[in-house]
């Protein structure tokens, strides 16, 4: 089963440039995060450039600060650098929480259906159209002092109902399919056919979920912390973004720590929707045809 998996990634793959190129930018963006602790020692050359008044307030972009220093003397280019990695962990852990709950529930709803299927699609369709944002803000007013999972957690609340939604209607049309029939006429159980036949089929369905949860969990934060409603605790990209608005960073020279963030995000949007536009492109023989063109 897992080499049927990898085949099908590196075929789905190679048949869209813009998946092509999504992961591309994506992976060179996690391998920053990844490498953010090296990178944070290597700019701090022995001591801790996010410490505060570790340098001068306010210094200019230079070789020896190649993004300046901010309000507190930290050095912006080490901020951004964890502040990359805090928003990829929390983007993450609600992308993984979110899918695993909305996949649970799409193939419970999808597969068994009947009253079951009624329940929980009338559930995940009254989350759909709760406003969440206002939600978050009331719940960040009560989260000051949260770890990392715990902020993934929060927002993941609020994510998994896209991701049960979009792979449930896709349960309800292979569950129907002569090989389902035929591995129930074979005496399989519930969960063989739904992991050995329904779960390969619905790999990027998944994969769309989950890339859509973590840009809502990552943007649904940064939100938060520009309106200055983030949990305490967590220096994320919005974070900096908020430091850069209330201190008047652009007036003070100061332009990266409103720029690189925001490009970073951008970067970051524009890599997932690719990612999710080239599974659509490949699973999707409407827009295949239009994609080729």
């Amino acid at each position: 089963m897992t080499m049927r998996i990898l085949t099908a990634v590196v075929r789905t793959i190679r048949n869209s440039r813009r998946l092509a190129a999504g992961l591309i930018i994506l992976g060179v963006m996690v391998l920053l995060a990844l490498f953010s602790p090296l990178i944070v020692n290597a700019i701090g050359n022995g001591k801790d450039p996010i410490e505060v008044a570790a340098y001068e307030k306010w210094l200019v972009p230079g070789p020896g600060h190649l993004l300046g220093t901010d309000q507190f003397g930290r050095d912006v280019f080490a901020m951004v650098m964890k502040a990359l990695s805090v928003s990829l962990q929390i983007g993450a852990i609600a992308g993984i929480i979110s899918t695993v709950v909305g996949v649970i529930v799409a193939f419970v709803a999808g597969y068994k259906g009947g009253w079951i299927d009624g329940i929980l699609s009338t559930f995940t369709g009254i989350l759909l159209v709760i406003p969440t944002f206002p939600l978050l803000i009331a719940l960040s007013a009560y989260a000051k002092n949260v770890t990392l999972f715990q902020v993934g957690v929060m927002i993941s609340i609020f994510a998994w109902p896209f991701a049960a939604k979009t792979i449930r209607s896709q349960v309800l049309s292979l569950r129907t399919r002569p090989y389902v029939d035929l591995a129930r006429v074979s005496k399989a159980r519930d969960l063989e056919i739904i992991v050995t036949e329904l779960l390969p089929n619905l790999l990027p369905f998944i994969g769309v979920g989950f890339a859509s949860s973590a840009l809502g969990a990552i943007f649904g934060l940064v939100g938060l912390e520009v309106i200055g409603l983030g949990p305490g605790g967590v220096v994320d990209l919005g974070q900096i973004i908020y430091n850069a608005i209330t201190t008047g960073a652009l007036t003070l020279g100061a332009w990266p720590m409103f720029v690189v963030p925001i490009v970073l995000l951008t970067l970051l949007f524009a890599a997932l929707n690719m990612v999710n536009i080239g599974l659509e492109e490949v699973y999707n023989p409407r827009l295949r045809g239009v994609a080729g063109e």
